[in-house]
């Protein structure tokens, strides 16, 4: 049996949907940060079946809206001494601002480079967002 020894300073990733733990891993660049790193994938899990999870030893500042837009069912846990002194659910945000490019040719953000794409949240259900600028709809 696999053992991922429980960390004392640093941030847990909980509850990722099974399989997007390595995107995750890769979209925060947890890979050059030359942080001590644990990506479990496959985990059992009692709530989801299967989960990933990613142990992340030493303080890092963590993208909330990026993590939430990934996966919305994520559970941050911040570790000090060993304990998890405060836990945070990112959800899907309602409002996202330079992560989405909006795909419309003719937006002012797609042409303007100095424009930074803002986007807001129009059905949770279908992860589906709206050009400020334009009005196009997005999926993520």
């Amino acid at each position: 049996m696999l053992r991922v020894e429980p960390i004392q300073e640093g941030i847990v990733l909980d509850h990722i949907r099974a399989g997007m733990g390595m995107r995750i891993f890769q979209e925060l660049g947890l890979g050059e940060r030359g942080l001590t790193v644990a990506l479990l994938m496959n985990v059992p899990s009692t709530k989801l079946g299967r989960k990933d999870m990613i142990k992340i030893t030493g303080v890092l500042d963590l993208d909330l809206t990026k993590l939430g837009l990934l996966d919305p069912g994520i559970t941050v846990n911040y570790i000090q001494g060993g304990t998890v002194v405060r836990k945070v659910k990112p959800g899907l945000p309602e409002r996202v601002v330079g992560l989405i490019r909006c795909r419309n040719p003719r937006c002012i953000t797609s042409t303007e480079t100095y424009i930074v794409p803002e986007f807001t949240l129009v059905n949770p259900a279908t992860k589906e967002y709206r050009c400020s600028f334009c009005g196009e709809r997005v999926r993520v």
